[in-house]
């Protein structure tokens, strides 16, 4: 390991730390240390994300998916990452949550062929559906759905994917989310949204599918 991959992953610690949360063990940072560089060289040739540098990626990505890893609730068995693009959130639930059963679907070719890459370097137990969440015919426990391209339809359709008693995980913002939540259906009960790290009022909401309900 070189040592600027060590100093990224000892970088993300310290915002962990800093958050207020657990910080990695020595295992953990060595993936996330890994997952970042594949970042960085797949993101040279494929728009995986906007932010491209090291920071940006750590601080932004990392941190805020970790937070949703552990803010999961207990109990979830199977969670599907609705439009993963670069793996964000599912590839860091994986890697905190591995007792979770994840699938990360993903419409476009070169993104879902970087997933793919990831699950086999990474070592990590993660289904890669390389096509359109909205067409798969199976319900999961939680679906997330951060930063997807038409986020009001995306949710609609990933609302329709939980399974009774299953949660929707959203990471948006305090301006979008109470259209998103209502694009759920009044089938979801929603928990009290929980703030994420670095401030632009940006925020993870879990809703709880009612088990006597339709969406």
């Amino acid at each position: 390991m070189s040592e600027g991959e060590t100093g990224a992953g000892l970088r993300l610690n310290a915002l962990l730390g800093a958050a207020g949360m657990d910080t990695l063990d020595a295992a953990q940072m060595g993936r996330f240390e890994e997952y970042l560089a594949l970042l960085i060289r797949w993101n040279e040739r494929v728009n995986l994300t906007s932010v491209r540098d090291e920071e940006g990626i750590i601080s932004r990505h990392f941190v805020e998916s970790i937070v949703c890893a552990r803010a999961l609730p207990q109990g979830i068995t199977t969670l599907l990452d609705f439009g993963s693009g670069g793996g964000f959130p599912g590839i860091p639930i994986a890697l905190c949550r591995p007792e979770i059963e994840v699938t990360v679907a993903e419409s476009q070719g070169k993104k879902a062929a970087f997933l793919q890459e990831a699950v086999r370097v990474l070592g990590i137990s993660v289904k890669v559906h390389a096509g359109r969440a909205e067409l798969l015919k199976v319900q999961y426990k939680c679906i997330t759905l951060r930063a997807v391209d038409k986020m009001d339809e995306a949710v609609e359709a990933a609302a329709r994917l939980v399974a009774p008693g299953g949660w929707l995980a959203l990471m948006t913002t305090q301006g979008d989310l109470v259209r998103l939540q209502r694009r759920a259906g009044a089938g979801f009960s929603w928990e009290s949204p929980i703030p994420l790290p670095g401030g632009d009022e940006r925020l993870l909401a879990f809703g709880r599918l009612k088990v006597s309900s339709p969406v």
